[in-house]
């Protein structure tokens, strides 16, 4: 692997079931563009991060949070790294390569009902470029 950009640890937040062991991998479609098949697969080192990207992500399923690892190298997050927040305060990455799951978080926080209408409602009203 390259430069470590951070030493993590690091989240996924997604409505899949999945088990320790399992890898995470691109080729899916975006959560915030449907019509977009994503190139990279992204995580985060904030636990909270991943717990909203869970909230908001496709499916009927349970949000969950799991602590993964990268399997090879990763990037900035270059659609909200610089574009929407100077630096990485997001401490959101991305990656090509799989991550694996190393087991599920239960200690994140939830959205309340208002605040997840609320995103959902932010995300809609903007249709900018992912960067994939």
């Amino acid at each position: 692997m390259g430069e470590t950009l951070d030493p993590g640890p690091f989240y996924h937040g997604t409505k899949a079931d999945l088990r320790a062991g399992d890898l995470l991998t691109a080729g899916f479609r975006s959560n915030y563009r449907p019509e977009v098949v994503m190139r990279h697969i992204y995580f985060t080192a904030l636990r909270d991060g991943a717990g909203l990207a869970a909230e908001l992500a496709a499916g009927d399923g349970q949000p969950r949070v799991y602590l993964v690892e990268p399997t090879g190298d990763f990037q900035d997050d270059p659609n909200v790294t610089d574009k929407k927040f100077p630096g990485n305060p997001t401490r959101s990455y991305r990656s090509e390569e799989p991550l694996r799951i190393l087991g599920e978080v239960d200690d994140w926080t939830r959205l309340t009902p208002d605040a997840l209408r609320d995103w959902r409602t932010r995300l809609a009203s903007v249709r900018g470029e992912i960067i994939n």
